[in-house]
């Protein structure tokens, strides 16, 4: 009876005190910001490359050759979309500036029309710029930008240094899994393979089924006559890594933006109901048919971790949610006591099951 009673204790204890451990955890998570985010972020671009680093040590290629090579991939990556921004702002810049008045037309007609249906009053002949954006507010708003534009230099920064710290192996992660996590190197290294391999997977579905959707909106726009195609591509490519979130603000911003191009008519319902199929098509089928049932995540668990984590670590978070979940359910999987939180996580009984695959 004394053991039942001191087995019961010590599982108490241990509850309490991860009750406390947890909320410990993110907190600093939150606080240590600036250094988590690019030191998780480098650790999925590393696991990324490290196909091409064993390529090259296959090939007997000397360890700091293979970094510089890869470095160079990377650079040469950042300079293509480099390159696709400067294509978009050109064709921005190179507007007529007639598009832009009438823009600004439609756009004061709609919030005379808001105005109208929420009562709010303006003075008579005061420009609702001045109203709405008030000089405090827009020195604010620049400073907020100055700081965005700062913490994400920052971060980029960070990140490439970690990069090459892991790439180099001067940061090994699978040694730090073993280590901390398990206690035979056999469990560390089969993990580690199945993290590599489900991040990878998923990286390679989200990049093209992110490009085929800016590709299919550019063409939308093409077909519709509507401004900036190459822009509204390039924007709905990179929004769409934010999962769930970023589908609909490309489809409701370009939707927004059509509004403001096209009256109002058969055409705008046609092109608003092009670009949402897009998405659909995309995102809702093929995306989740190409990731397969092994990889599949519960619904509940992709919001809470949507949530967790951009309120953790904002934009960054949205981006990093779903791969950080990923990890997690594969490191839960390999433990006895904690399959049950992998099975729910996976969606067992709530998943979506794909009908096309075979059994």
């Amino acid at each position: 009876m004394k053991e039942e009673n001191a087995i019961k204790d010590i599982k108490t204890t241990n509850t309490l005190l991860l009750i406390i451990v947890i909320p410990l955890i993110f907190y600093l998570l939150k606080l240590l910001s600036f250094i988590f985010i690019p030191l998780i972020l480098s650790m999925f671009i590393a696991l990324l490359l490290s196909p091409i680093m064993r390529l090259l040590t296959m090939i007997k290629v000397p360890k700091a050759i293979s970094v510089f090579v890869v470095v160079l991939v990377v650079l040469g990556f950042f300079m293509l979309g480099g390159e696709l921004v400067k294509l978009s702002s050109n064709e921005i810049l190179s507007s007529d500036s007639l598009f832009f008045e009438k823009a600004e037309t439609k756009l004061v007609d709609l919030i005379v029309s808001l105005e109208k249906f929420f009562g709010i009053e303006r003075l008579q002949g005061e420009s609702f710029i001045k109203y709405y954006f008030q000089s405090d507010n827009i020195m604010e708003s620049f400073g907020s930008t100055f700081n965005f534009i700062q913490q994400t230099l920052s971060i980029t920064l960070m990140t490439a240094f970690f990069v090459v710290l892991l790439l180099s192996e001067s940061i090994n992660f699978e040694k730090m899994m073993s280590t901390t996590l398990f206690d035979r190197k056999f469990s560390s290294v089969r993990t580690f393979i199945k993290i590599e391999k489900d991040i990878i997977k998923f990286v390679k579905v989200k990049f093209f089924m992110s490009l085929f959707t800016g590709i299919g909106f550019s063409l939308a726009c093409l077909y519709f006559d509507i401004s900036f195609p190459i822009f509204w591509g390039l924007f709905a490519f990179l929004i769409n890594f934010v999962q769930m979130i970023g589908s609909v603000i490309s489809v409701v911003l370009l939707s927004l933006f059509a509004f403001v191009e096209i009256d109002p008519s058969s055409t705008l319902l046609f092109f608003i109901l092009a670009i949402t199929l897009v998405q659909v098509i995309m995102g809702g089928i093929l995306e989740p048919i190409f990731m397969g049932k092994t990889f599949s995540l519960n619904i509940i668990t992709v919001l809470i971790m949507l949530m967790l984590w951009g309120y953790i670590w904002g934009i960054p978070g949205l981006i990093l949610s779903i791969p950080i979940t990923v990890v997690i359910k594969i490191i839960l999987e390999q433990f006895p006591n904690t399959r049950v939180i992998a099975g729910l996580m996976s969606g067992h009984g709530t998943t979506v099951v794909n009908p096309w695959k075979k059994k």
